[in-house]
């Protein structure tokens, strides 16, 4: 197969940044990622080959949450390599072709906590202004309009990574503002259940906590919502999806 490595240079992203420099983010950040996944650790991957029939844009990917930044690294790997043809393994070389069109939602203060989160940005995040908590306490503020404006300009580009409970503890309930998202928004919506990043990596998910887990990516079919029901039985819905339904306490993560 033959990598095509031209670039514009000048070019940028739905969110202004340049797609040269953010190619180089993620194939840098990817190389020490997958050398932590799959070599560290090692990876088992569910699912992936169900990428290939999603449409190019308009595809929400909605995950439990582990660590801070493991998760969406682990997943970024695999669409890099869905992009390249290649399905539930990771080739190193899918890195020299990564997939542009991926953004991550995260919250506007995890992204300014140090000069690797900042930079990491590059990659795709969408900082979001969280409503219910910040700098560790409990607040109640409304949704920024520019947030939502923001999430669906990812949308519409492309395919995005959110996380429904927006917290890396297990089995808390899901934030309503997705389900708010999905009703405005109608993407296709993909659950997805990752385990053994907790046992791996810090809570940030920069570094190594433990080597040799197995750490488990699994990618189901695209949820069928029936949005004649109300908000709390479609989150209960996505929560169940993701494994994260209080039925699921009895199973521990690892």
């Amino acid at each position: 197969m033959k990598i095509r490595m031209t670039l514009n240079p000048f070019k940028k992203d739905s969110f202004g940044y340049n797609l040269l420099i953010k190619r180089s983010v993620i194939s840098v950040f990817g190389l020490v990622t997958w050398y932590r996944f799959f070599r560290l650790n090692s990876v088992q991957i569910v699912g992936a080959d169900k990428l290939k029939d999603l449409p190019e844009k308009g595809v929400l990917f909605v995950s439990n949450h582990q660590t801070y930044f493991a998760d969406v690294s682990a997943m970024y790997q695999v669409f890099n390599a869905a992009k390249n043809g290649v399905y539930n393994r990771v080739p190193l070389s899918s890195l020299l072709r990564p997939k542009m069109n991926i953004f991550f939602v995260a919250a506007s203060e995890t992204m300014k906590k140090g000069f690797l989160p900042k930079l990491m940005q590059y990659a795709g995040s969408v900082s979001i202004k969280r409503t219910w908590r910040e700098a560790g306490k409990n607040i109640n503020r409304s949704v920024d309009p520019k947030d939502i404006a923001n999430i669906k300009m990812a949308m519409e580009t492309g395919w995005t990574i959110t996380f429904p409970q927006g917290t890396t503890r297990p089995f808390v309930k899901g934030r309503r503002g997705t389900v708010h998202l999905i009703r405005e928004l109608n993407p296709v919506v993909v659950p997805v259940v990752i385990n053994g990043f907790r046992r791996a990596f810090d809570k940030t998910g920069m570094f190594v906590k433990s080597t040799g887990n197995l750490l488990n990516i699994t990618f189901k079919d695209p949820l069928d919502l029936d949005f004649s029901k109300g908000n709390d039985d479609l989150l209960d819905q996505i929560m169940v999806a993701i494994e994260q339904a209080p039925e699921f306490l009895k199973i521990k993560e690892e």
